[in-house]
């Protein structure tokens, strides 16, 4: 199983130079990869707007200055971007990094964002189908004719292509059944927020089943699609993670030693987790470095 962490997304206000070093010391200490939150805006209690750097500038960023971990945006909004020009970002970042880009994508979820940079938040899943099929047909096939009632693109040709023959691996930011039977052709994974599986083993196991009964049913052998989960941990200093939504729940992080944290990971690669994705509390450069030990422990069986 390969695990990676979340850079900071609005915990706080980050400084381009603490960014690149916390992504240079995660794949110091062993991450596998490395991810960012594909978000513009939301309004936090108590702190009123706040909103990350925009993501693909900062993946290309970061893939300049990495040389090993993967990387990607957990996930791409395709609300956000036009869906030639994203299939045109994901191509960018795939050769700055030497072929290391993960491509996740999403429909979105957060209205405010939509709103606040005029982008249209209706009928989000008919739009999704219809920019996923550009998307995914120029980054595998490097050609597109599309006429939707949403987008449309004529002889788009995607030059210079990714750095790999069919571009880089995609993966679904859902679990629900619309979402996978848009991408199931030609998906490479899916993922789960840990807040939509109870941040437990055995809440993953029981949307993975989900899911896997789903492909099945859509002629998609579960075998080949890796089944991903983020995974919420509280290293020394959390306190609990500011998020932009956590729809009323409280969610128990993982927790304890290096051990603990391992054997949860352990656990989840038991389940079927193919990669996982820590989103930490607080996510900074000590909390990076404490996690190389849990990484260690697991990578020793």
């Amino acid at each position: 199983m390969k695990v990676g962490v979340q850079l900071p997304e609005v915990e706080y206000e980050i400084a381009w130079p603490a960014l690149i070093e916390m992504a240079r010391t995660a794949e110091a200490v062993g991450f596998d990869s490395i991810w960012l939150g594909d978000h513009l805006l939301y309004d936090l209690p108590g702190l009123g707007p706040r909103g990350p750097w925009e993501v693909w500038t900062s993946l290309a960023a970061l893939a300049a200055v990495t040389d090993r971990v993967e990387l990607g945006p957990l996930v791409a909004c395709a609300g956000f971007h036009a869906p030639a020009m994203l299939a045109k970002q994901a191509a960018t970042v795939d050769a700055i990094s030497g072929g290391r880009l993960i491509l996740g994508l999403g429909a979105g979820w957060n209205e405010r964002e939509y709103t606040a940079f005029g982008f249209p938040y209706d009928h989000r899943l008919d739009r999704f189908a219809e920019a996923f099929e550009i998307t995914a047909t120029l980054l595998r096939e490097g050609r597109c004719t599309f006429n939707g009632r949403y987008h449309a693109v004529d002889d788009c040709v995607l030059h210079p292509p990714p750095a790999r023959v069919g571009g880089p691996s995609i993966m679904i930011g859902s679990w629900r059944p619309r979402m996978l039977g848009i991408a199931a052709s030609c998906m490479s994974a899916w993922n789960i927020w840990w807040s939509d599986y109870g941040n437990d083993v055995a809440g993953f196991t029981a949307r993975k089943a989900q899911v896997d009964a789903t492909l099945a049913g859509l002629g998609r052998d579960p075998a080949t699609v890796e089944a991903t989960a983020a995974v919420y941990v509280q290293a020394p200093g959390g306190g609990g993670r500011r998020m932009g939504s956590t729809e009323g729940r409280t969610i128990e992080p993982v927790s304890g030693g290096p051990a603990d944290v391992a054997g949860h990971l352990r656990a989840m690669a038991a389940a079927g987790a193919a990669h996982v994705q820590l989103v930490v509390d607080p996510i900074t450069k000590p909390s990076i470095e404490w996690l190389a030990e849990a990484l260690a422990i697991l990578r020793r069986g």
